[in-house]
């Protein structure tokens, strides 16, 4: 049995030996193994297409005998045409980019009896490791698949356009051969005018901004046989993978969208006028860079006056109080080719967001309308006169600022005493008790371009809704105290109580507090009384000595206007 197994085992020997040695079999056709194939295979190799492919060419034993690999370049032909040996012209119809194949090819379809030279001895059965890279036809054009459409599309890209897009540039291989994203920029340029490969000008026309598409385009349409002498070999397809950011053309003025108008709308806005407003802005991709709202605070500004930017100068002349529009300014009208830095790049588009809060004008006066007038009106408001009313105070947009309801009580001023802002001031004149008034005070007679911390900003119009409720007349201007009778020839000895011939503040206050409430006379209504007769005795007293003589002692008829006397 064991001399047997041993035999065996010889007999194995003897046939692989044999087989070894053995001359190779015949190959009638070329046969192919494909030992890669890519999960994706958008087009197959067809005759009459273009080819760049990289190769190892061996002879059966795996003796090498030409690499594109070793020249550092791809074998680039036509396939089909005869200007390949016919067993490579047969392998490479129907392979794919990136697909990789081992091909061998019989004598009769490879260099035959000839051979080819010293490197090719006559009979040679060819092997060929065979990576496709590239497949293009004369006929192509450029290819767009759209993998991405925006919801909206309110414009697409026309010849003369400027567009600012990202991409990834690739061979038909996957090889990356540039990308604006490892730039951090955008790549922006005017459309179908030349300044792009043709490829790129055909592939952009049409895109809306956020689309995102792949164009693909042969070498006739991008950079042809010679490549461009760097990362782009000759005659290679190349596949763009494009976003659009931003478009416009030259000739776009700014465009309003979206606008809500308010009713009523009994103004709108002119050159001139100083405009309180909110807004966010973004670029057209969408991207934010900035917004009033972020800051709690409007941006105030002139209009038509060169104070803003161009674009937003005209996009915010016509518009109302409370209106909101979409204003989308081109970068000629905006910050043009440079930008603004980090946040606007150049040749940006710009979209606001704009709410109108309020507006005048430095020549506006005060408002005044009458909303309700009672049917008796004997009596009207005049400078010196204390009245007492209600209001309710707002903002253009409706924000309530104050309210007197709220306290339960009036708010009482002397009219001309400056204790209200110059705007009320003229509101409240010629009025009735009863009379109900709707008031606008544009800022310069209001709290002017300070505002009142934490509750009325700079340069605000204010609203009052106000409610005349009671006013007692006032004083002749210049005066602080009248005689209702006739003045007492005695006046000095009434008040000299002790018969000192001198009046201390003590009898000087007695005596007018007696005779206000006696009905003899009358102080200005709204003020301190002790602090009128306060002044009208240091008035009397010319030395300053805390006492009045009677030399010193004169009344008002006797005196020069510059002093408010008895």
């Amino acid at each position: 049995m064991t001399q047997f197994v041993q035999g065996m085992l010889y007999l194995s020997v003897l046939v692989a030996f044999a087989a070894c040695n053995a001359p190779p079999v015949p190959l009638d056709d070329i046969l192919i193994e494909k030992t890669f194939v890519p999960e994706q295979c958008v087009r197959a190799v067809k005759v009459g297409d273009y080819v760049r492919y990289h190769y190892i060419g061996t002879f059966p034993d795996g003796k090498k005998f030409d690499s594109s690999y070793d020249r550092g370049s791809t074998y680039n032909v036509f396939v089909g045409k005869k200007q390949l040996i016919e067993g490579m012209d047969k392998a490479l119809v129907g392979m794919c980019v990136n697909e990789r194949s081992l091909v061998k090819i019989p004598p009769h379809l490879a260099y035959g009896s000839r051979g080819y030279g010293d490197i090719i001895p006559p009979e040679s059965i060819l092997h060929f490791d065979v990576l496709l890279l590239d497949v293009w036809n004369p006929e192509d054009g450029v290819q767009i698949n759209t993998y991405h459409t925006p919801t909206v599309c309110s414009r697409k890209v026309e010849v003369s356009d400027f567009v600012r897009y990202h991409y990834n540039g690739t061979l038909l291989d996957g090889t990356l051969f540039d990308s604006s994203h490892t730039r951090m920029r955008t790549y922006d340029t005017y459309v179908g005018i030349g300044w792009l490969i043709a490829g790129m000008d055909q592939g952009l026309l049409g895109m809306c901004v956020g689309e995102r598409r792949i164009i693909t385009m042969p070498p006739s349409l991008g950079y042809g046989e010679n490549g461009d002498g760097s990362d782009i070999p000759g005659q290679a397809s190349l596949v763009f993978d494009v976003v659009l950011l931003d478009l416009h053309n030259p000739r776009d003025r700014i465009t309003v969208t979206n606008q809500e108008i308010p009713e009523p709308c009994t103004r709108k806005s002119e050159a001139g006028d100083f405009v309180r407003y909110h807004y966010n802005g973004s670029l057209l991709d969408g991207t934010f860079f900035d917004s009033s709202y972020s800051r709690n605070r409007t941006y105030d500004t002139y209009v038509g006056q060169g104070y803003v930017i161009s674009g937003m100068d005209e996009g915010l002349i016509g518009v109302c109080v409370g209106e909101k529009r979409t204003i989308t300014i081109p970068p000629h009208l905006a910050y043009g080719e440079e930008g603004t830095g980090s946040k606007i790049p150049g040749s940006a588009v710009l979209v606001f967001d704009v709410h109108i809060i309020d507006f005048h004008n430095p020549s506006d006066n005060t408002e005044v309308v009458v909303t309700h007038k009672p049917e008796e009106c004997d009596k009207q408001t005049k400078k010196g006169d204390f009245v007492k009313y209600h209001y309710n105070a707002s903002l253009m947009d409706g924000t309530s600022i104050d309210s007197t309801y709220n306290y339960g009580k009036t708010y009482n001023i002397v009219l001309g005493a400056n204790q209200v802002v110059p705007g009320m001031e003229e509101g409240l004149m010629e009025m009735c008790v009863g009379e109900k008034r709707h008031v606008i005070i544009p800022p310069h007679l209001g709290y002017g371009e300070r505002g009142v911390t934490g509750e009325v900003p700079g340069s605000a119009v204010l609203v009052f809704d106000i409610e005349l409720i009671e006013m007692e007349e006032g004083l002749p201007e210049g005066y602080m105290f009248i005689w209702n009778d006739d003045v007492s020839p005695d006046l000095f000895a009434e008040m000299d109580k002790d018969d000192d011939k001198q009046v201390e503040p003590s009898e000087f206050t007695d005596y007018i507090l007696r005779q206000v409430n006696e009905g003899k006379g009358r102080l200005a209504p709204g003020f301190d009384p002790y602090r009128i007769i306060d002044n009208m005795f240091s008035n009397q007293d010319r030395d300053g000595d805390g006492k009045i003589t009677e030399a010193e002692f004169k009344l008002k008829a006797d005196e020069s206007a510059t002093h408010d006397e008895l």
